[in-house]
């Protein structure tokens, strides 16, 4: 049967999709009516291909699970957990602000607990579960970066940028070699991988200044100062180049750059801080 055309004046049937839960929401609708996110984020790129990297207004809450997350404050922003009975997050040993007195805590098991150690990684990551209300917070400027992890996701994220992940969210560790002249004297970088398999999970990262993110196609590649690197996808290579800028006395100057090859997205700080080496 042939559908009849759509009468003048009548608008098609269009949706918004949640850039955080993926759900379809009405066109007129301001927050997703199935985690509460703001679907009104301006989603404005550069003419270079940088876009803000996604983030919530102050006092919007997000739902995982059956729990949900408030970030509040700018300046030294705060994510605020109330997590449901079962549920569960893990961060760095440090990060925690406060919590309610019924919130379990424990310890989360590592591989590689050495190695860790050694790269200047954490080797003691916390876990909370629920119920309760717990709080987290960098004691740095910057900002938070709320990314939702859709299952098969693999995401990258230089070390002591994550904030906090639920329990939905498997984590590990890869190294990244050639970085010996920039990052650990010698050992090259480290950098904590998050994978889903099949249930969605919250990520929340903490970047430095402002953070903007970039997605690139098959083959195409961008430099990166290594300091302003946040976190990619793990289908992003990440190679590191030396260029020499000049001869000189002391046989000139090289610049360390990382080439980011795509595809995948790749997200930077604009605000960062060599690490020291020894």
């Amino acid at each position: 049967m042939i559908e009849p055309a759509p009468s003048a004046g009548v608008e098609p049937f269009e949706r918004i999709q949640c850039q955080w839960c993926q759900s379809m929401n009405e066109k007129a609708a301001l927050a997703c009516r199935a985690c509460g996110a703001p679907l009104d984020i301006r989603n404005l790129i550069s003419e270079s291909g940088w876009r803000e990297a996604p983030r919530i207004r102050d006092m919007t809450e997000i739902q995982f699970s059956a729990s949900t997350c408030q970030v509040e404050g700018e300046i030294v922003p705060v994510a605020e957990i109330n997590l449901g009975p079962g549920d569960s997050v893990f961060f760095e040993h440090h990060v925690m602000l406060w919590k309610d007195e019924r919130v379990a805590m424990s310890v989360m098991q590592l591989a590689g607990g050495l190695k860790r150690a050694f790269a200047g990684m954490p080797f003691i990551i916390s876990v909370a579960t629920g119920p309760g209300r717990i709080a987290f917070s960098r004691d740095a400027t910057g900002e938070l970066v709320v990314l939702p992890i859709h299952p098969s996701m693999e995401l990258d994220v230089r070390e002591h940028a994550f904030l906090l992940a639920s329990h939905q969210i498997a984590y590990s560790f890869i190294r990244v070699k050639g970085l010996s002249n920039i990052l650990f004297g010698g050992q090259g970088m480290y950098m904590d991988r998050f994978v889903t398999t099949s249930a969605p999970g919250l990520l929340i990262l903490h970047g430095y200044g402002n953070v903007f993110e970039r997605r690139l196609g098959e083959g195409e590649s961008i430099m990166v100062e290594p300091g302003a690197f946040l976190y990619k996808d793990s289908s992003v290579t990440m190679n590191v180049e030396f260029q020499k800028l000049g001869t000189g006395f002391f046989g000139g100057t090289n610049m360390s750059l990382a080439r980011m090859t795509g595809p995948g997205r790749v997200g930077i700080q604009s605000m960062y801080v060599h690490h020291k080496t020894e």
